[in-house]
Protein backbone atom coordinates (compact mmCIF):
# COMPACT_ATOMS: atom_id res chain seq x y z
CA UNK A 1 0.00 0.00 0.00
CA UNK A 2 2.77 2.48 0.82
CA UNK A 3 4.29 1.94 -2.34
CA UNK A 4 1.32 2.32 -4.24
CA UNK A 5 0.80 5.29 -2.77
CA UNK A 6 4.12 6.88 -3.50
CA UNK A 7 3.43 5.78 -7.06
CA UNK A 8 0.63 8.08 -7.12
CA UNK A 9 1.52 11.06 -5.37
CA UNK A 10 4.73 11.06 -7.69
CA UNK A 11 2.59 10.48 -10.62
CA UNK A 12 0.48 13.20 -9.59
CA UNK A 13 3.37 15.63 -9.33
CA UNK A 14 4.89 14.75 -13.07
CA UNK A 15 1.38 13.66 -14.67
CA UNK A 16 2.75 10.30 -16.05
CA UNK A 17 4.37 7.58 -14.46
CA UNK A 18 6.69 6.99 -17.62
CA UNK A 19 8.28 10.57 -16.46
CA UNK A 20 9.80 9.25 -14.12
CA UNK A 21 13.18 8.70 -14.83
CA UNK A 22 14.65 6.88 -12.02
CA UNK A 23 13.59 5.65 -8.12
CA UNK A 24 17.00 6.56 -6.75
CA UNK A 25 16.18 5.71 -2.87
CA UNK A 26 13.48 3.70 -1.04
CA UNK A 27 13.67 4.09 3.09
CA UNK A 28 11.64 1.84 4.70
CA UNK A 29 10.87 2.25 8.51
CA UNK A 30 8.90 -0.76 10.01
CA UNK A 31 7.74 -0.24 13.84
CA UNK A 32 8.54 -3.66 15.39
CA UNK A 33 10.00 -4.95 18.89
CA UNK A 34 13.46 -4.74 19.46
CA UNK A 35 14.10 -8.66 18.47
CA UNK A 36 12.36 -8.48 15.38
CA UNK A 37 14.84 -8.52 12.40
CA UNK A 38 13.16 -8.98 8.98
CA UNK A 39 13.00 -5.31 8.29
CA UNK A 40 14.36 -5.87 4.69
CA UNK A 41 11.89 -8.55 4.12
CA UNK A 42 8.73 -6.12 4.58
CA UNK A 43 10.65 -4.18 2.27
CA UNK A 44 10.76 -5.92 -0.48
CA UNK A 45 7.13 -5.75 -1.32
CA UNK A 46 7.54 -2.06 -2.33
CA UNK A 47 10.98 -2.53 -4.38
CA UNK A 48 9.49 -5.81 -6.19
CA UNK A 49 5.93 -3.04 -7.03
CA UNK A 50 8.43 -0.33 -8.26
CA UNK A 51 10.20 -2.50 -10.55
CA UNK A 52 7.13 -4.41 -11.78
CA UNK A 53 5.53 -0.49 -12.18
CA UNK A 54 8.57 1.24 -13.39
CA UNK A 55 10.86 -1.91 -15.06
CA UNK A 56 14.69 -0.91 -14.36
CA UNK A 57 14.19 2.60 -13.75
CA UNK A 58 12.10 1.41 -10.34
CA UNK A 59 15.57 -0.13 -9.46
CA UNK A 60 16.77 1.72 -6.53
CA UNK A 61 19.13 1.46 -3.40
CA UNK A 62 17.20 0.71 -0.12
CA UNK A 63 17.41 0.97 3.65
CA UNK A 64 15.18 -1.08 5.80
CA UNK A 65 15.65 0.45 10.02
CA UNK A 66 13.38 -0.89 12.54
CA UNK A 67 11.66 1.63 15.12
CA UNK A 68 10.04 1.38 18.53
CA UNK A 69 6.88 3.91 16.87
CA UNK A 70 5.68 5.73 14.11
CA UNK A 71 3.71 8.38 13.60
CA UNK A 72 -0.13 7.55 13.74
CA UNK A 73 0.30 4.44 14.72
CA UNK A 74 1.55 3.32 11.54
CA UNK A 75 2.72 -0.23 11.34
CA UNK A 76 5.21 0.79 7.81
CA UNK A 77 6.41 4.16 6.42
CA UNK A 78 7.91 4.07 3.00
CA UNK A 79 9.60 7.37 2.21
CA UNK A 80 11.10 7.85 -2.04
CA UNK A 81 12.99 9.66 -3.51
CA UNK A 82 12.85 9.87 -7.67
Amino acid sequence: QCALNGLAVAKSAVGELSRIRRVLKVGVFVACGAGFIEQPKVGNGASDLLVLALGDAGRHARAAVGCPALPRGAAVEVEFMF
